[in-house]
């Protein structure tokens, strides 16, 4: 009996963790609501009302070394130039979600 127990935890957690959603993960639909929020009235459509040159499209973002989520999370939590920091404001998973919503819309063309 204790094997079959055995067995049926470890078949069930080999499951989850194989299956599961990781916990790293970001949450793309989090993060689109984030941006709408927070970030579109400057960034909508990925493009930017205070500097023009510097968008949130794919080219701009590679010549700008913005291409990464590492990156992104960084200008969002720290802010820079016109743009506020907003590490005080969002969570660090609501601000990876962000950073991985702007780097997926971005591959996707916005």
């Amino acid at each position: 009996m204790k094997k079959l127990v055995s067995a049926i935890v470890l078949a069930l957690a080999v499951t989850i963790f194989a299956f599961g959603r990781p916990a790293w993960a970001a949450d793309l639909a989090n993060g689109a609501k984030l941006f709408s929020a927070n970030c579109a009235a400057c960034h909508m459509g990925g493009g930017n009302v205070v500097n023009a040159a510097k968008t949130l499209k794919k080219d701009a973002l590679e010549k700008y070394g913005m291409n990464s989520i590492d990156a992104i999370k960084t200008q969002v939590t720290n802010g820079k130039n016109a743009m506020p920091a907003f590490g005080g404001r969002l969570s660090a998973d609501d601000i990876e979600d962000v950073a991985s919503y702007v780097l997926s819309q971005s591959e996707k063309g916005w």
